[in-house]
């Protein structure tokens, strides 16, 4: 499929641990289908309009007891609505490919799983409030210490999961990974150990398959 033959939007998200390189492997698979001619809107979550971007503020920053799992769902659930309705579904209307860093399999992990037994909750308010999954996920799995060891390093202020160690960094691997087998008609997992250029080739790869 050519760009000229995109009629309908598709929607990727990126997920993974923190470190895992999904960052910057969702910029440089965006600049590689601009290079093909596809009108590519790059997003994050939680943010990626001014109302989400200030909630990420709140949930991102502070001491990481700040908020309770229950508060955080909603919150992101709140952040995510704003986007979908303020970037991500006008997008797809037009027909344009929508790359988000992270969507709801993350707060699934983050505040579903990995702090309580709260995925239903999660579920539950992502089919009333959201009603929409990527056409395709992203995941790249990577080694808990090693993706560590790189989130830390990179010393910004949305440090607040960091904060909670490798134990919670390992809970999310298996969790992610347990996913990707929950739904693998839009999960495609990519081995993060790989050379950058490997990792990026691979992803080229299944983007070119699902837009096929």
């Amino acid at each position: 499929m050519t760009a000229q033959d995109l009629k309908t939007g598709v929607f990727i998200s990126f997920e993974g641990i923190d470190g895992s390189g999904k960052s910057t492997q969702s910029k440089r698979l965006a600049a590689q289908l601009r290079t093909k001619g596809y009108d590519v809107v790059e997003t994050r979550e939680p943010g990626g309009s001014p109302g989400a971007e200030e909630i990420r503020a709140l949930v991102l920053q502070g001491d990481p007891d700040r908020w309770s799992a229950e508060t955080e769902i909603l919150l992101f659930t709140a952040a995510r609505r704003d986007h979908m309705e303020r970037l991500i579904t006008p997008a797809l209307q037009a027909g344009k490919i929508v790359i988000c860093d992270r969507f709801a399999d993350s707060t699934r992990m983050y505040q579903g799983l990995s702090r309580g037994d709260l995925r239903s909750v999660v579920d539950t308010l992502h089919e009333l409030m959201i009603g929409r999954e990527p056409d395709l996920t992203i995941l790249i799995d990577m080694d808990p210490a090693t993706g560590l060891q790189r989130a830390l390093a990179r010393q910004t202020a949305d440090e607040r999961f960091e904060a909670f160690g490798e134990e919670l960094q390992s809970k999310m691997r298996a969790g992610f990974l347990a996913l990707a087998q929950e739904y693998p008609e839009r999960f495609c997992t990519i081995d993060g150990a790989q050379s950058p250029d490997k990792v990026a080739a691979d992803i080229e790869n299944a983007v070119a398959e699902a837009l096929r």
